[in-house]
């Protein structure tokens, strides 16, 4: 189900697309924080103004600037908009937006009012520091003791204890988002895997996704052959066939599609030869390669692992070369539901732009193009289903099992990961020891696979 966030953030995207299809977006980008709080309307916060300044810094993030580049808060909007091009991508796919930061208070375990002072007394002996008393009939709570186990919590029969959490840093699997000195959310970026769990989690919707919405539109407007290659999970995410999906993708100014299954098949290919070659060699374990923000949690923050992840590229790197095969000069556009794959793709070659799919239905909304009346698109050869099964937890290992012929005579005792969290790391760390007998790994970010990722228009 769509939330607040989610709505305004699509609505935007869509205006975008709308004013820029209409050729009236420069001259008419600063007046839409004030057509969509126009005074006299109920504020979301404390006041129109302060709406309409979070509106504006959300317009600033769907052009792909960073609050935080901001030197001038006199800039129009239609300044950043003159800057971009389909060469200027930013470093970092996220920024915190200071002004939609509600500055959460500090995570702790509280008493609230349904606190009956019983006499069993439970969270006072479930405690293993001693922090709660009993004062009047209502426990009390000594932080200067208390180590926020939540065991008073899990004991109270009347729930009358709760954790609070910071919704961003408790989403977080590497606590790489934290309050700075102001009180607001800062993401240190030498720790972020851009696993999008902040920026899909965040009920103030500050946790905002820097876009290259406009650098696409942009290059289809200049004439450029645009090419989209479409993500496996777009079939759970749009009405209709697949097949009518690509048709209304095209519609919509892009000279081809391609399917990333069918990067996902030489991703099988290459992934089982690998498997094989490593298990002759003497190696214990493998772990898949598709999922970048895994990737970037053992570069970061496990690198002595690094050694046991697949060196062989994912299903949007093998599609990017597809297309460049078929296209020298081609843009090369990936659309899917992560917000990761933004970050891979600034170290992939054959990968120039990225939407989400939460962009692509903006564009065809905007548009107006209705994807159950396309006719279906003409695919020269469907990947296989196996490839496209890619998008769901353990897709990949069943597409390995499946390409490991029984000559090979090798067993594939496997596990997977359905959905990075704080034990990750230590699971990884199990899965080295001695009397570990998994010597296939397969992990995703998302829980439930590609199809539960950040961008999602529908989750699961």
């Amino acid at each position: 189900m769509m939330n607040g966030a989610e709505r305004i953030r699509r609505e935007l995207l869509i205006r975008l697309v709308r004013e820029f299809m209409a050729g009236t977006l420069e001259e008419n980008i600063d007046r839409i924080p004030l057509d969509m709080r126009p005074r006299g309307t109920t504020s979301s916060r404390c006041c129109i103004y302060h709406d309409r300044a979070v509106l504006r810094y959300r317009l600033m993030a769907a052009l792909g600037v960073s609050p935080q580049e901001e030197t001038d808060e006199l800039k129009p909007l239609a300044e950043y908009l003159r800057e971009i091009s389909p060469e200027k991508i930013p470093p970092y796919p996220i920024a915190v937006c200071e002004p939609a930061c509600n500055g959460c208070p500090d995570s702790r375990v509280v008493i609230t009012p349904n606190c009956q002072g019983c006499f069993a007394r439970p969270c006072t002996y479930a405690c293993p520091k001693g922090a709660i008393t009993v004062e009047n009939q209502r426990a009390q709570i000594d932080y200067t003791q208390c180590i926020k186990c939540g065991k008073c919590v899990t004991v109270c029969p009347f729930k009358a204890i709760m954790k609070t959490t910071v919704p961003c840093e408790e989403a977080c699997p590497v606590g790489a988002i934290r309050k700075n000195e102001h009180g607001f959310a800062e993401i240190q970026f030498e720790k972020c895997i851009f696993c999008g769990k902040c920026f899909a989690k965040c009920p103030f919707g500050a946790v905002m996704e820097r876009s290259q919405l406009l650098n696409v539109l942009g290059a289809i407007r200049d004439g450029k052959k645009v090419i989209a290659l479409v993500a496996p999970s777009a079939q759970a995410q749009f009405p209709g066939t697949i097949e009518q999906l690509f048709s209304a993708t095209a519609a919509a100014g892009f000279s081809d599609v391609i399917e990333v299954a069918l990067g996902a098949e030489r991703t099988t290919e290459h992934e089982a030869a690998e498997f094989v070659e490593k298990m002759r060699s003497g190696q214990k374990l493998m772990t898949t390669s598709c999922c970048p923000a895994y990737v970037q949690l053992v570069q970061k923050h496990y690198p002595d692992f690094a050694k046991y992840v697949s060196s062989t590229p994912s299903p949007m790197k093998y599609a990017g070369q597809i297309a460049r095969e078929k296209y020298p000069d081609g843009v090369n556009v990936f659309i899917g539901p992560c917000i990761a794959k933004r970050d891979e793709a600034l170290r992939a070659d054959d990968i120039d732009l990225v939407l989400t799919f939460e962009e692509l239905g903006a564009i065809l909304s905007g548009m107006k193009i209705d994807v159950m009346t396309q006719p279906p698109w003409p695919l020269p050869r469907p990947a296989a289903a196996t490839a496209r099964n890619f998008m769901r937890s353990c897709g990949v290992t069943e597409a390995v099992l499946e390409e490991i012929t029984p000559a090979e005579n090798l067993t594939l005792n496997t596990e997977f990961v359905d959905g990075i969290e704080r034990k990750t790391l230590g699971k990884l760390k199990l899965l080295t020891m001695p009397k570990s007998e998994v010597n296939f790994l397969e992990v995703m970010s998302c829980p439930g696979g590609c199809v539960g990722g950040p961008c999602s228009l529908i989750k699961g």
